[in-house]
C-alpha cells in the first residue's frame, strides 16, 4: 500500500496537472494515480485533490490575509496549491493531525518548490491551524 506522503505526492502533481495544464480532473488522476494503485489509495487521492478544489476559494480566503506583502497571483504555483490542499486538510479532514499535515507540506515544499517555500508553507499553515483551533 502507498504510503499518505507519495498520496500526497501524487495529490499535487495532479492539482499542479490541472491548474497548469487545464486538465480535467479524472483523467489528471487516472494519469497520475493509475487503475492498478490500491483503491484505498486511489481514494485518498481523489477526495485529496476534489477536495482541494473545491474548497480552494475558502482556502484562499483563509490564508491571503496572513500573506504579508504577497497576494494570490504573486505565489509561485507549487506554494499556492500546497497552502490550499493543506488548507483544506487542517479545515476539513480533522482526522489528520496539524502537524501531519504542516510536516507533509513542508516536504514536498522543499521537492517541488523554491528554496525559501518551505519555510513560508510551515508558516502560513502553522497561521491556519492556529485560527482553525481557535475558531
Amino acid at each position: 500500500m502507498a504510503s499518505r506522503r507519495h498520496g500526497r505526492e501524487q495529490a499535487l502533481q495532479a492539482l499542479y496537472s490541472i491548474q497548469v495544464g487545464h486538465r480535467d480532473p479524472g483523467d489528471a488522476l487516472t494519469e497520475i494515480v493509475g487503475d492498478r494503485a490500491d483503491p484505498d489509495h486511489r481514494t485518498f487521492v481523489r477526495d485529496l485533490v476534489l477536495g482541494t478544489l473545491d474548497y480552494a476559494t475558502q482556502a484562499d480566503q483563509a490564508f491571503q490575509p496572513l500573506l504579508e506583502g504577497w497576494t494570490l497571483e504573486r505565489l509561485p504555483t507549487i506554494d499556492r496549491l500546497l497552502l490550499e490542499m493543506g488548507t483544506f486538510e487542517l479545515r476539513c479532514r480533522p482526522d489528520t493531525p496539524s502537524a501531519v499535515v504542516i510536516n507533509e507540506a513542508v516536504e514536498l515544499a522543499k521537492k517541488f518548490s523554491t528554496e525559501e517555500s518551505n519555510r513560508f508553507v510551515n508558516g502560513i499553515l502553522n497561521a491556519v491551524a492556529k485560527q482553525t483551533t481557535n475558531s
